[in-house]
């Protein structure tokens, strides 16, 4: 038998499992079992809660496909809000080890229950080789590229996981074609997620995104804080805005160069899982 949590952030959903007190298994075939929606709990993924020897905690995030991600900013909200309310921290400030590097969180509690968390998603990134991102130039900044015959203008940043910011007049189009053509483009090496971004104006941005590994997700911590970071290098924003994706919206800050993430975090259920074959030998 293993307890899991569902849990979302603005749409961005993810099973979630405590690996202090149980044996979890994190192999491919286990993630994309429980993590599909028609045969599975349904997720975008799967999130394991672990000890840290240098932190609070230590957060493991895989996607759809059973790939291990570095960083998941909707996921470590909601990772926050599990170990407060299921009593394996008393503490409204955490800081949490990811692929990612640490992350600094800061819990929003009433009537014993966290209802926002803001994390500190670092400092951006935007030298090629350390996004990575195999461009010519030293950085990519609205820079044109030819797939499939058709120019697109990227904007490259990382969040602790690679991103291509485009930007768009407006979003209601199939983005799974550029999106799974870019995802194994060989300009980004690790695979790349997309943001495609509409600039409402100086304090507003609307985008929708396509995640390496997992698809179009209703939402993208890591993609929202990307994409702010984009519009703020070609001066389509100010140091502040708010970020309305598909699940929902995200309040983003820029402070002494690094970006600050603020948004909700929900519990959807809970369960066991006692099939035995969802445990793959």
């Amino acid at each position: 038998m293993l307890k899991f949590t569902k849990m979302e952030g603005i749409g961005n959903d993810y099973i979630y499992f405590d690996g202090i007190h149980q044996n979890v298994p994190m192999n491919k075939e286990f993630i994309q079992k429980i993590s599909h929606r028609n045969y599975g709990i349904g997720s975008d993924g799967m999130i394991v809660i672990l000890d840290s020897n240098i932190c609070d905690f230590k957060m493991r995030m895989f996607n759809l496909d059973g790939s291990e991600g570095k960083m998941c900013g909707n996921g470590i909200r909601c990772f926050a809000k599990f170990v407060y309310e299921n009593h394996l921290t008393d503490k409204d400030y955490l800081e949490i080890e990811t692929l990612g590097g640490i992350k600094k969180v800061w819990l929003n509690i009433k009537n014993d229950k966290v209802v926002s968390v803001k994390v500190d998603m670092g400092e951006p990134v935007i030298t090629t080789k350390d996004i990575p991102c195999l461009f010519s130039k030293e950085k990519m900044i609205d820079e044109a590229i030819e797939v499939s015959g058709r120019e697109y203008y990227i904007t490259s940043v990382s969040m602790g996981n690679p991103h291509a910011v485009i930007f768009v007049d407006d979003l209601d189009f199939d983005i799974s074609v550029i999106g799974k053509q870019l995802e194994r483009h060989p300009l980004f090496p690790e695979s790349v997620n997309t943001e495609f971004v509409v600039k409402v104006d100086r304090n507003h941005l609307k985008m929708r995104v396509w995640e390496r590994g997992s698809g179009e997700t209703l939402a993208c911590g890591t993609g929202a804080c990307a994409s702010f970071y984009a519009s703020y290098l070609n001066d389509y924003c100010d140091d502040k805005v708010q970020v309305s994706l598909k699940g929902g919206t995200l309040d983003i800050e820029l402070k002494d160069g690094r970006i600050y993430m603020t948004g909700p975090a929900r519990t959807c259920f809970e369960g066991m899982i006692n099939d035995e074959e969802y445990y793959v030998k």
